[in-house]
């Protein structure tokens, strides 16, 4: 997992080839490392932009209006789940829970960032600060 993180974070999402060069340096079958990068909702698997933005969509976060923080996030952006924009700036992700209940609804940013408690008027203000950078 350290070793996909770590694609990750140096070019933003991990490719195929990538998986088989970390299969190669770790000794290990190939599908042992898709396995691990197609099951865990934290690596992107094509480019998903700058900010990816990844909404929790299970029960908790579903209950307390992640659907409401999906919809607001796809007007905002004008994109949909699994999409980037076409400057490449914002990607849209939903993910699997993210341990933090309490804090619903909520995504993070870039898998490092967690955003919780959002509101429309929370969303834009992430979103401003996230345009600065």
């Amino acid at each position: 997992m350290a070793a996909l993180r770590f694609v990750q974070d140096e070019k933003g999402w991990i490719a195929t080839e990538d998986m088989a060069d970390i299969a190669v340096y770790l000794g290990m079958p190939q599908m042992a490392v898709y396995e691990v990068a197609t099951f865990y909702h934290m690596y992107n698997l094509k480019p998903m932009g700058k900010h990816t933005l990844t909404v929790c969509t299970n029960i908790s976060c579903m209950l307390c209006g992640s659907a409401e923080t999906v919809a607001h996030l796809s007007k905002r952006l004008g994109i949909g789940l699994g999409e980037v924009t076409a400057d490449g700036k914002y990607g849209l992700r939903e993910g699997e829970c993210m341990g933090a209940c309490v804090d619903a609804p909520m995504f993070t940013i870039n898998n490092k960032k967690l955003c919780g408690r959002l509101t429309s008027e929370k969303i834009d203000q992430i979103l401003a600060e996230l345009d600065k950078q």
